[in-house]
């Protein structure tokens, strides 16, 4: 158990839209980080049980975010009529969706700490009753299924199943910066065989194509924390081409990782591996060899387990972390992949790659967090009947980037896209 003065917040996570769809936004917010020590979680969610074998139309949503720390990144949503509203992370490694409810279990400290959904002010509540119970790598929670109306990004009265959390014995919760989860996942990862919202939302008409992506702003001033966009993306967030690697194991979006490289020297992964692009965990994690090689390669050393710190005033100097994806390098520098806990560059630093040794059937896998997410913005794109499904990586475009660059991307995508 992690010590009681660290701060506990787990994290948070195709074609594009056809011509003439408009996007759906849901924004993601900052929240201040003061001066708290960040303790990112692994982040890796395993269901409770094995998995199974596997009037908006085209508008596509924006979501805003919030984010701590520039890890971690969560949104609004509204549950119930009239809308009870909640701070989730949208989570692209689970496939459920829950929130505390009201009816929860006396001791269970997280409700207390947070939102709960009350049953009982919502005139579209609809009771299922069935228990169900998920492990997360960091925490566990059980409670009872429920059908209810969803609100995102101005989409009213989704209507979806949902998890009314009545036990939380995990401390993680109790000082998590966010409410509940609402999973982004492949439906074969669902516990309970509960259909993700995603899936849903397209059933009911309220999205065209099961396609969403992430754009995490990583400005370090402002509490803008990017956007999660459902039906498409934003051109404005990227600079074009988007590379698409076709994903392996459709649970997690898991895809193919044929390299990974520290600066001219290390070579890690050698014989490709599995690799996880996940909005729902913090750092950078891989096997506990490699993760070790690498963090000493940059000249970090051990904090807590599977975790590093280096000196901030290195970070200039410190060597390119590289990932082949796709047949395209996609590099992060020092000021991408450290993460500082105080706002001064003097003082120790966390490295952004942690140990997390995954056994097999599942691992050994590298999992590509919000570290990785946050330089480069994520297409996740379902698939149909003709294409299978695939993730779409580009580097995001700063924030810095004025109004009238981000209208001629967005007229230059338009004047490229097929009619």
């Amino acid at each position: 158990m992690l010590p009681p003065w660290v701060l506990l917040c787990l994290l948070s996570l195709g074609n594009l839209e056809h011509a003439g769809a408009t996007l759906i936004r849901v924004p993601l917010r900052r929240v201040h980080p003061g001066h708290r020590i960040l303790s990112p979680l692994s982040g890796w969610e395993q269901p409770a049980e094995p998995p199974r074998a596997p009037a908006y139309g085209d508008k596509p949503i924006f979501v805003p975010l919030s984010k701590f720390m520039n890890t971690q990144y969560f949104g609004n949503i509204g549950l119930g009529t009239p809308p009870q509203n909640f701070t989730v992370v949208f989570d692209t490694g689970s496939s459920n969706f829950w929130v505390p409810s009201t009816r929860c279990h006396f001791f269970s400290l997280p409700c207390w700490f947070h939102h709960r959904f009350n049953p009982k002010a919502s005139s579209s509540f609809r009771l299922n009753g069935t228990k169900f119970a998920i492990q997360y790598g960091t925490g566990r929670l059980n409670g009872i299924l429920s059908q209810e109306n969803l609100t995102i990004g101005g989409i009213h009265g989704a209507s979806v199943t949902f998890g009314e959390a009545l036990w939380e014995p995990s401390l993680v919760f109790a000082f998590a910066c966010f409410d509940g989860i609402l999973g982004l996942g492949f439906p074969t990862l669902a516990v309970g065989g509960v259909q993700p919202p995603l899936d849903r939302m397209v059933e009911q008409g309220l999205l065209e194509k099961p396609i969403f992506s992430f754009y995490l702003n990583r400005d370090s001033e402002g509490s803008d924390g990017g956007e999660l966009v459902l039906g498409g993306s934003d051109p404005a967030h990227y600079l074009p081409p988007l590379t698409f690697i076709p994903v392996t194991v459709p649970a997690y979006w898991q895809v193919h990782m044929e390299s990974v490289k520290v600066g001219t020297g290390l070579t890690l992964c050698a014989q490709g591996c599995g690799a996880i692009l996940d909005t729902g965990t913090s750092l950078i994690t891989g096997p506990s060899e490699e993760i070790q090689a690498l963090n000493k390669a940059i000249g970090g050393f051990p904090f807590l387990v599977g975790q590093y710190l280096i000196q901030c005033s290195k970070i200039p100097e410190l060597p390119p972390v590289s990932f082949r994806l796709g047949g395209v390098w996609f590099n992060l520098t020092g000021q991408d992949y450290v993460i500082k806990i105080l706002k001064s560059d003097v003082g120790l630093c966390l490295l952004g790659f942690q140990a997390l040794d995954i056994p097999k059937p599942a691992g050994p896998l590298w999992i590509l967090g919000d570290v990785f997410l946050g330089p480069y913005v994520a297409v996740f794109d379902r698939g149909d009947k003709n294409m299978g499904p695939r993730v779409g990586l580009a580097r995001a475009r700063s924030r810095a980037t004025g109004p009238e660059e981000r209208r001629a991307a967005q007229a230059q995508f338009l004047r490229g896209r097929p009619s």
